[in-house]
């Protein structure tokens, strides 16, 4: 074939190749809103744009892990340095209630001060690409992730590890970390154990598995209520909303209701508090 001939089927084929290959991504208006959701399958961020959160004032029996977040997330939002974060324990005592709230408070006294984006856990692998989307900003971003955990086989872990605090570029200066799981190391125990009976050198396993939570400056614990600070749940949300019923009765139900499920805890107290809405035909707005 002569070299004319060439060049022309190979420009044929290449324009064909860039007609069937995928438009790229179009870039985000990271301006366009307070709160984004990274969607890992296009590689892009999509605006929310109304968080579902309640009021921090609303959370109760946590203040402590309150103000200790809130403290370094202001500093942060002001261009200071931060830590990331690890909200460990309880199911249903306002782990990722209280990330919501306090980015909403951070800019309700400053707009636009923090954007919010949240990537869901199986979406891990394609953190570096979103890091690099945020790291051109000139935004502060908090990164959230509900329910991080790892189980079995999987080495997620390692790219989080890396991405976190160990690789070269690390944790970009405008992004801090925050994480929500019910195990204080990530893994669950048996899997930590199985790695003891099986490893060459134990300890230098276990190393590598809990070695993650390390990645995090900030450990805050939450644990189970007690039956007082779960009435004042109840009472707050009940004031708030304006659900009128004698204190005695409220009491009354939402103990009833909290034996029914067999736990306290703040997410209980709601489901109980939407209950009680409906049946005095209220709307919780």
């Amino acid at each position: 074939m002569a070299e004319p001939d060439l060049e022309r089927l190979l420009a044929r084929i290449a324009a064909a190749l860039d007609r069937l290959a995928p438009p790229p991504p179009p870039l985000a208006d990271l301006e366009s809103a307070d709160a984004f959701i990274w969607r890992a399958e296009g590689l892009r961020l999509e605006p929310v744009a109304e968080v579902n959160r309640v009021e921090l004032e609303l959370l109760k029996g946590i203040e402590r892990q309150c103000q200790i977040l809130l403290d370094n997330t202001e500093r942060f939002s002001g261009g200071l340095p931060a830590n990331n974060a690890l909200l460990w324990g309880a199911r249903g005592m306002g782990k990722s209630s209280l990330v919501k709230a306090i980015h909403a408070r951070i800019n309700r006294a400053r707009p636009k001060a923090l954007a919010l984006v949240e990537i869901h856990r199986e979406d891990i692998p394609s953190l570096p690409h979103l890091l690099d989307t945020l790291r051109k900003s000139k935004r502060r971003f908090l990164l959230f992730c509900d329910d991080l955990s790892f189980d079995g086989a999987d080495t997620t872990y390692k790219s989080l590890k890396a991405v976190l605090e160990g690789g070269i570029e690390g944790r970009p200066a405008n992004v801090v970390l925050y994480a929500t799981s019910n195990r204080r190391h990530l893994m669950p125990r048996d899997m930590i154990e199985n790695e003891r009976s099986t490893a060459i050198n134990p300890s230098e396993a276990v190393e590598e598995k809990v070695s993650l939570s390390d990645r995090f400056g900030l450990w805050l614990g939450f644990h189970h209520c007690d039956q007082d600070t779960y009435f004042a749940m109840i009472e707050a949300y009940a004031r708030h909303h304006g659900l009128e019923l004698a204190p005695d009765e409220l009491r009354r139900e939402a103990g009833e209701w909290s034996i029914t499920r067999g736990a306290r805890s703040g997410r209980v107290a709601w489901q109980y508090i939407q209950d009680l809405a409906g049946r005095l035909g209220k709307r919780l707005e």
